[in-house]
């Protein structure tokens, strides 16, 4: 999967319980309209959006499900329950949350890496990380690719936006990797887009600014009304 979507574009299709497209036909429509846009891949959460979404563009897909557990601030991916539905799913990538925070249920990221290893060997594993350390430690546990997803998220991070001072942080994580890079977190624009292939990202990953029309329009209305 990661020749496929190298120095492309991967569309993140989501919509949670609480918003107005929460619906598994939704994703998969809004799913087309990305592949006719040329996307070369879906970013995509739970097991029936999974399923929708690849029936109807035949795209491969970065398969994560967000669940909250009570015993955890981890929420993509978090344990071995949630790994089982995406390989069921049948993508080819399966993202989760790589932070150094403590797991749902006493489970590790270590633990669930080999998990995903023995029971779906053809999958690729990204690791969807917040710090530098993240990256390393998800770099000797053999993942296949980074994502910068949780820069800005968790409570170390918090408030931190991924395109400030130019990217600063995606530049210290290309140049510390040695696994692919895909960029993803606040890329707003074509421009954003372009300048984090440029400065080299694998690819990159924009889910709001096409896929969530209430997050576009809040940025039009704070435009206008500032």
């Amino acid at each position: 999967m990661l020749d496929t979507i190298k120095n492309g574009l991967v569309v993140s299709c989501q919509a949670l319980e609480n918003e107005p497209l929460h619906s598994s036909f939704i994703m998969g429509k809004m799913a087309l309209a990305a592949k006719q846009g040329g996307a070369k891949a879906i970013r995509a959460n739970s097991k029936e959006d999974i399923i929708s979404i690849k029936k109807e563009t035949g795209l491969p897909v970065i398969g994560i499900v967000k669940r909250d557990y009570e015993d955890s601030e981890v929420f993509i991916t978090a344990t071995k329950k949630e790994i089982d539905e995406l390989i069921e799913s049948g993508c080819e990538m399966i993202a989760l949350d790589a932070t150094l925070r403590t797991r749902p249920n006493g489970e590790t990221f270590e633990n669930l890496i080999t998990y995903i290893r023995n029971q779906a060997p053809s999958v690729s594993i990204m690791a969807d990380i917040s710090s530098l350390a993240d990256a390393i430690e998800a770099e000797r546990l053999k993942v296949d690719c980074l994502s910068s997803t949780l820069y800005g998220y968790t409570n170390e991070t918090k408030g931190c936006k991924l395109y400030e001072n130019d990217f600063e942080f995606l530049k210290k994580l290309v140049e510390l990797a040695s696994l692919p890079v895909i960029a993803e977190g606040n890329v707003l624009t074509p421009e954003m887009a372009r300048r984090v292939l440029e400065m080299g990202a694998y690819s990159v990953v924009v889910g709001g600014a096409i896929t969530r029309p209430q997050q576009i329009t809040a940025r039009f209305i704070e435009e206008i009304q500032s």
